[in-house]
């Protein structure tokens, strides 16, 4: 299982937004050149926070983007689900029903299409489990951490390039 990079470039810019004043927006431009990425491959992504509920988009020449709800309330699995869609990773076949036996004799193919099948109900309960612990992680838990393990100048410099950013 591997998320695209959409996830990660998300919660990195969504990061960015938690500091901004309540009236102020980013704009795709700003937040493209500090990632190092075109605006279009990132506006792919903040279509689909948009879409989510996570970010609103400020049309205009001071527009951009902001939060749509704190920082407290908006998860990884919250992003995740926007970036990549909220269906399972693992796609059940019911290869089980394609057995020898089942093959082979009709009344056993009845039994074990009854039955459920034991690895997808462990795939299911693991992708939950996993779905779980990004539900607990918010972006203010994010934001902390990055005040945590990153030096005072290099967050201090982030906040600055958001407030000024370099003109073109």
């Amino acid at each position: 299982m591997q998320y695209s990079i959409g996830v990660e470039y998300s919660l990195h810019c969504l990061v960015y937004l938690i500091d901004i004043p309540p009236d102020a927006t980013i704009g795709i431009k700003e937040l493209a050149a500090f990632q190092g990425v075109s605006e279009t491959y990132l506006s792919k992504f903040f279509g689909k926070l948009t879409k989510a509920g996570i970010v609103s988009s400020v049309p205009g020449v001071k527009g951009g983007y902001k939060l749509a709800k704190p920082p407290a309330e908006i998860s990884f699995w919250d992003v995740v689900e926007a970036i990549e869609g909220a269906r399972p990773v693992f796609q059940c076949k019911n290869v089980k029903n394609n057995s020898y036996l089942c093959r082979r004799d009709e009344d056993f193919l009845k039994c074990t299409a009854a039955t459920p099948c034991v690895i997808n109900l462990t795939m299911l309960e693991a992708e939950e489990s996993m779905r779980n612990s990004l539900r607990k992680k918010t972006l203010t838990w994010l934001n902390e951490e990055l005040d945590r393990v990153l030096t005072p100048e290099s967050r201090k410099e982030t906040r600055e390039y958001f407030a000024n950013p370099p003109k073109a």
